[in-house]
């Protein structure tokens, strides 16, 4: 008779290894200790958790979407297509997955959001240094925004930086000027610093490219511009409804009128001539 040999249940030889010298090398490369320490509620709400860890968490989605930005706005300067086209299409599932982050918050009631409100102070999302590098990046500048920022060195000589430099829509542009698209030379020359506004010429550049061949690759990049924008305009948008939700038209923390700020914002178009263009195709 065949007898059955019982297989250990544990074996040393599939265990993963558990001894080290320090920290793990995971906490050494991720650094979760750091994260997890970050969470510090004031109030004994418990509702107040998800609303500093989702805040937390967007500045980091802000982080890379600056990074995945920024990386196309110097391919397209160097006039490497492919490189910008890598680059703004992670931005995309980075930018959704910032969009889905507001799920933890986005039904907070008046009175759930009333329970730890006073806990944030003066605080406001207008002074995240990071989501005001998204916005120089897209082309909305504003000298006046980089001024909360003035009693930190670094932080406020990054977003000098970006104030001062070309935006990622620029880019765009001086490559269609490059491929022979009449992109106007007073929109290649101005003045960055300031918040770029809509110009005809441009639009009739965009119309030029969607009227061509669909599989120009000047059209993949308008319509991954127009992902990202659109996904902009989402955002905004989910911002405005969880603020409404859970504070209505009340005045908004850090001097901000709240709702009334958040839709004048949510109004303003994102690589504009790329959306008007299209009535004209």
């Amino acid at each position: 008779m065949n007898q059955t040999v019982p297989v250990p249940l544990d074996t040393d030889d599939d265990d993963p290894t558990t001894e080290f010298d320090g920290t793990t090398p995971y906490e050494d490369y991720v650094h979760a200790a750091v994260l997890t320490s970050l969470q510090q509620p004031l109030s004994t709400d418990p509702a107040e958790m998800a609303f500093l860890v989702t805040t937390q968490v967007m500045e980091l989605w802000f982080t890379l979407i600056v990074h995945e930005w920024g990386t196309a706005r110097d391919a397209l300067l160097k006039d490497d297509y492919d490189r910008a086209m890598d680059a703004l299409r992670r931005s995309l599932d980075a930018h959704q997955a910032l969009n889905d982050s507001w799920r933890p918050i986005a039904a907070l009631t008046p009175a759930r959001f009333n329970s730890f409100r006073a806990a944030l102070g003066p605080a406001s999302g207008f002074q995240s240094a990071m989501y005001r590098q998204l916005e120089f990046l897209l082309g909305d500048k504003s000298r006046s925004m980089v001024q909360p920022h003035r009693a930190q060195p670094r932080v406020h000589a990054e977003l000098e930086e970006l104030l001062t430099r070309t935006s990622l829509y620029d880019e765009v542009l001086g490559y269609l000027h490059r491929r022979g698209l009449p992109v106007p030379e007073h929109v290649l020359q101005r003045d960055v610093t300031q918040a770029y506004e809509p110009d005809a010429e441009v639009e009739e550049a965009w119309r030029l490219i969607y009227a061509g061949s669909p599989y120009d690759p000047l059209v993949a990049l308008g319509e991954a511009l127009t992902d990202v924008a659109e996904l902009v305009l989402r955002w905004r948008s989910d911002h405005l409804l969880a603020t409404r939700r859970a504070m209505g038209a009340k005045s908004g923390s850090g001097g901000s009128p709240g709702v009334a700020w958040l839709e004048k914002r949510a109004a303003r178009s994102v690589f504009p001539e790329i959306w008007t263009a299209r009535s004209h195709v």
